[in-house]
């Protein structure tokens, strides 16, 4: 087995963030701009974001008489691009982690509310 894809898959598999989160894009085209998270591909260490990173899709027709189409398409991007938007303070922030009792909740680094 190769080495580097067993660390790939330590390194990706501690991903913080979650599907409905909040983030903003740190890096590349669409720097700044924020967005929901669809779905989180945690084995490849990426996420789709809702509106940010749309491509056009140019699809066969099915069936015959029927036309193709444009389809616009989300591509993910590296998790490592996107910084998770704290819902209390509404800044970009870093994730920590927090016993309540028997719970481990997520906290925003910078104002300490639970996210």
């Amino acid at each position: 087995m190769n080495p580097s894809r067993n660390w790939r898959k330590k390194y990706f598999n501690i991903m913080k963030l979650k599907k409905g989160d909040k983030v903003e894009v740190l890096m590349g085209k669409y720097r700044g701009k924020t967005g929901k998270i669809l779905t989180v591909l945690n084995d490849r260490g990426m996420a789709l974001v809702e509106g940010v990173n749309i491509y056009k899709k140019h699809q066969k027709a099915k069936r015959q008489g029927e036309k193709g189409e444009v389809v616009l398409v989300p591509r993910p991007l590296r998790a490592a691009n996107l910084m998770l938007v704290c819902s209390n303070c509404g800044r970009p922030t870093r994730i920590g982690h927090k016993f309540e009792g028997d719970k481990k909740i997520r906290v925003c680094k910078k104002c300490s509310a639970a996210i």
